[in-house]
């Protein structure tokens, strides 16, 4: 069990990432990739993907493997990050890891065979193969990741605005009770289903919550007690995600556009990004006006969710609209 214990500070401090992770993702595919968790979700992604790892590239997917184990401890400085979606952002900071950080994350890791040498260059901070590491990753995520991305970020949108929802009609406690079926709150301690015992004390650091397309049964966080706090919880995923996503060029699906106009169609693409009304309005390049009213129509087809922060209202899709867009027989 996961015993997360706040105060009321942490309370006050506590709040959902603005965007998905891209090295969480990386690391949680990484798991994905080596077992066989999930298989209606993640099958054709994994039969997909190892086919194109094979190559030049499989050395460097060896790399990332032999860090990111499927069962057990992952090198916690994989994931120094919460919420950074730019690859090039996250690889500065991950590239930027300290010796000392890379020598004790590297201590626990427990390799599933021989220590490999490079491993003990890593932990001494080797400028060279820091850099291979730099190098796996971003082949790793150009191929595992990126032909999916419209598609996984789609739906970590539709979750945000299910959990802003959540936030804005039952506060902090009703948003952490919902984040898995099996979450307890009993005051100030939230309890979460974990495959080791582990407390989490967050001295009123806050806790940062972050959707993952990739994890998968129970939310995560870090084993560093001194890490900023980070919990990565999963979603829903719609059926036919990796069909679906295999491309990045922005066209709008000709079964939506014949469905619904090929402006609206165009509008509710849009929207897997959240937007204000007039950001809408200047990204489809039509009028405030227009985009108000599309996103009304969309809105009342269940198709996109509102919500309205201060002064500000944002627009995104809604967990039916990301399933519409991203079914891989159109819209049925």
């Amino acid at each position: 069990m996961l015993s997360i214990h706040f105060t009321t500070e942490d309370m006050a401090n506590t709040r959902l990432a603005a965007e998905p992770d891209v090295l969480w993702e990386a690391l949680l595919s990484l798991h994905a990739l080596q077992k066989r968790p999930g298989s209606k979700e993640f099958g054709l992604w994994r039969d997909r993907t190892r086919g194109r790892l094979l190559g030049g590239t499989a050395d460097l997917t060896r790399m990332l493997c032999e860090l990111a184990p499927p069962v057990g401890y992952s090198a916690d400085f994989l994931t120094p990050t919460a919420g950074v979606s730019c690859l090039d952002e996250a690889l500065d900071v991950l590239l930027a890891t300290a010796r000392t950080r890379l020598r004790a994350d590297l201590g626990d890791l427990v390799p599933r065979r021989a220590p490999a040498p490079w491993l003990g260059a890593l932990a001494a901070g080797d400028a060279a193969v820091v850099r291979t590491l730099g190098e796996a990753v971003r082949s790793y995520h150009r191929t595992a990741l990126a032909p999916y991305w419209r598609a996984v970020h789609a739906q970590l949108e539709a979750d945000r605005a299910t959990r802003l929802h959540a936030l804005a009609t039952g506060g902090v406690a009703r948003l952490l009770t919902q984040l898995h079926p099996q979450a307890r709150w009993r005051p100030p301690v939230l309890e979460l289903p974990y495959p080791v015992d582990q407390g989490l004390f967050l001295n009123g650091r806050g806790l940062v919550l972050l959707p993952s397309f990739f994890c998968f049964g129970v939310p995560i966080t870090l084993k560093n007690p001194d890490t900023a706090p980070v919990l990565v919880y999963p979603v829903v995923r719609s059926r036919g995600w990796a069909g679906g996503a295999t491309a990045q060029d922005g066209a709008v699906p000709r079964p939506l556009a014949a469905l619904l106009g090929r402006t609206r169609a165009t509008v509710m693409q849009l929207l897997v990004h959240a937007s204000t009304t007039g950001e809408l309005a200047r990204r489809a390049d039509i009028s405030a006006a227009s985009a108000s009213q599309h996103a009304t129509v969309l809105r009342q087809a269940g198709l996109v969710s509102t919500h309205r922060q201060g002064n500000t209202v944002r627009h995104t899709l809604s967990p039916l609209g990301a399933e519409l867009l991203n079914s891989p027989r159109g819209p049925h």
